[in-house]
């Protein structure tokens, strides 16, 4: 059973956001700098942030004051931190601090993810537009492949290793092809739901070989078979 006196962090990512689950206390010394050296390894390629604090039973003036270090050093990398789940004891603090309005809170996961997803003027609205994949895999190191592969070759690509986070995206923003791994981790029930969110998407599916296989060979087969489907989609 998890020290409640202690700070734990889990993260994940939802798309190109990253999401921090703050367990515990966030208070002068160890737990203050834990949180401060998580998200500043995050920044060295991560710009999206939430920090979920719907778990956290304290804080103090010092943990306070490490969450505004902490959105200041996200910005000055050009990104931004959000706050969710802020429970009634964390949001007095942050009024009494006279902090509300410099922090971006929601009440949900998926409110916050939907922030970072709303575009922020026409360049972006048009890089967007189209040529967009949706990866979900329940492996981190299939969906980093993923990533940088579809990436170099000019796709936007949003990446989970959860099924509940690839529905959010779904419904934050639009994609014009999925692919899904083999293993997906999740009841049938929780699959079937899934699909059927995705009826309107073009679906790959990428095979229990394609971990296995020579990268080279199955990064260029599945190049071929994204341009066949988005060259069929602009004819």
């Amino acid at each position: 059973m998890a020290d409640p006196s202690r700070l734990s962090l889990q993260t994940r990512d939802v798309g190109r956001v990253t999401i921090v689950q703050c367990n515990g206390r966030i208070v002068a010394g160890g737990e203050s700098e834990s949180l401060r050296a998580h998200v500043a390894w995050l920044l060295r390629d991560r710009h999206s942030i939430v920090l979920h604090l719907g778990e956290v039973g304290f804080i103090d003036s010092s943990g306070l004051g490490t969450i505004v270090r902490t959105l200041t050093s996200t910005r000055q990398a050009r990104g931004d931190l959000k706050l969710c789940n802020v429970p009634t004891h964390v949001r007095k603090v942050l009024e009494l601090s006279h902090l509300t309005k410099l922090f971006d809170t929601h009440d949900s996961e998926e409110s916050a993810v939907a922030a970072f997803y709303q575009p922020r003027g026409r360049s972006e609205e048009a890089a967007h537009a189209s040529r967009t994949i949706l990866c979900v895999d329940k492996s981190a190191d299939v969906l980093a492949y993923l990533r940088e592969l579809l990436r170099r070759a000019g796709y936007d690509v949003h990446t989970t290793c959860h099924l509940r986070d690839a529905m959010t995206l779904t419904r934050v923003t639009k994609f014009d092809l999925l692919l899904a791994g083999p293993e997906l981790g999740a009841s049938p029930a929780a699959r079937e739901a899934f699909y059927a969110a995705c009826a309107n998407l073009v679906v790959i599916e990428l095979g229990g070989e394609f971990s296995t296989l020579d990268a080279g060979e199955a990064g260029l087969g599945l190049l071929k078979k994204i341009d066949a489907v988005m060259n069929a989609k602009s004819a």
